[in-house]
């Protein structure tokens, strides 16, 4: 049913920061409008509220799958016409699947907004589903998942052999690359369904970044997105659990790695109900492999020589703030072979219980979250970065203007509040994953 004509900008809500104008449209689409005139380029992605952990039982990789299946043509456009008429007005596109989103996104010169749209709109209102692209991307993702986990030194480490250790639910623990029995298994039923259940309209979030006039900008919205008929929106289930009652222990062997490595597993606060104490892991996560300078750099590799390369993440993914409740705090080691893991965490544990009793030093906190804040103010100088940083904010966290409150609220965080988030990272609470090299090694 046709959607009603867009309110007028002085209408729409506006954030902090650029200026962010809101819609919603008669079919349930929320439209995010963020005009920057600095420069004659626009970007336009659909984020939708659906991703690894919404797959059922029985379709491990499904999302991926599905994502593949986007770029496959719809009823008005052949396949590769979608990649022709991007390419043709010199932009470029792409996609990716995440824990609890899919987005779908191109970047083109200000002249091709309304283009932009109708793709987008397009496939969003009906991509063609066939037996012959439904079995060509099952074909494609396997071939994806050999290059990218199987063939490869350190596939899916740590983020697909991690979750099933430190979590129990399905939804939390499985593989969301693609488990080829699945994969395999897929039907075209499957595919219609998981589109008529996932992808209407007010299960998804469309951003239009760039050189438009608001006013221009929301009609066109309402042109190529209000006709697509409104269904169901599905009801998001919470994927919280029971946090890890002792240490929790796995060993796997990779033919392909040529070292020995390990990957420790915490649970974070909670983004949605502690947005301070999720931020002071993301400090904290600097503060220990950030730089030459970081404590575990110091320790682990140019102090007592233990491992070979380090790094510590908030957000299962390497990216904070991309995923909903509960997500996971990760440090991972490569390491000689001499080396015993329990060294490793040894080492590790003493130097979050030093950090968890003193915190860090102000001066050493200060020029962490300096970093932090700058390194954010350059990634969102790119107008790509910045449409899916608002994009994912909106859907995921219900507000887009968390990524421009990101800076001051890093720089707020305290030494005290970094110091609860490092105590809160104990060995009775966590999963820990050594991996061996195998034959090949």
């Amino acid at each position: 049913m046709p959607g009603a004509a867009p309110a007028p900008p002085s209408s729409l809500g506006s954030t902090s920061g650029a200026a962010r104008h809101r819609l919603t449209l008669d079919n349930g689409l929320r439209v995010l409008l963020a005009p920057d005139r600095s420069n004659p380029v626009v970007g336009v992605a659909v984020h939708v509220d659906v991703g690894f952990r919404s797959e059922p039982e029985g379709r491990t990789g499904f999302a991926h799958l599905f994502e593949h299946l986007m770029f496959q043509g719809s009823e008005s456009l052949e396949k590769l016409s979608h990649f022709r008429h991007v390419q043709g007005s010199g932009g470029v596109f792409n996609g990716s699947t995440h824990q609890d989103y899919t987005d779908y996104f191109e970047i083109l010169p200000a002249a091709a907004l309304e283009r932009g749209l109708f793709l987008e709109a397009d496939r969003l209102r009906a991509p063609k589903l066939t037996e012959e692209n439904l079995a060509n991307q099952i074909d494609v993702v396997k071939e994806e998942i050999r290059l990218n986990v199987l063939n490869r030194p350190y596939g899916g480490f740590p983020w697909i052999l991690l979750p099933p250790v430190l979590y129990s639910t399905f939804a939390n623990a499985h593989n969301g690359y693609g488990d080829f029995t699945d994969l395999e298994r897929s039907s075209l039923d499957d595919a219609a369904a998981f589109f008529d259940a996932y992808y209407a309209p007010g299960n998804a979030v469309l951003t239009v970044v760039g050189d438009f006039d608001v006013s221009d900008a929301a009609e066109l919205v309402e042109r190529h997105f209000g006709d697509i008929p409104a269904r169901a929106v599905p009801t998001r289930p919470s994927f919280a659990e029971p946090g890890p009652d002792g240490e929790r222990f796995e060993s796997v062997v990779d033919a392909h790695a040529p070292l020995p490595a390990l990957a420790l597993g915490y649970r974070m606060p909670d983004p949605g109900t502690d947005l301070p104490g999720y931020l002071a892991h993301a400090v904290l996560a600097s503060l220990l492999t950030d730089g030459e300078a970081a404590r575990l750099t110091q320790r682990l590799v140019y102090g007592d020589g233990l491992v070979t390369d380090l790094s510590a993440s908030a957000g299962l993914m390497g990216a904070p703030l991309d995923a909903r409740d509960p997500d996971t705090f990760t440090i991972t080691a490569v390491h000689p072979d001499g080396v015993e893991p329990r060294r490793v965490t040894d080492a590790v544990d003493a130097e979050l219980a030093t950090l968890g009793a003193d915190g860090p030093d102000p001066e050493e906190l200060r020029r962490v979250t300096a970093r932090w804040s700058s390194a954010l103010y350059r990634e969102h100088d790119r107008l790509m970065n910045r449409m899916l940083a608002l994009g994912s904010a909106e859907l995921v966290h219900g507000r887009a203007e968390l990524s421009d409150e990101l800076p001051a609220a890093i720089a707020a965080l305290t030494p005290e509040a970094v110091a609860t988030a490092a105590s809160s990272l104990r060995p009775d609470a966590r999963a820990l994953l050594v991996l061996t090299p195998g034959a090949d090694a």
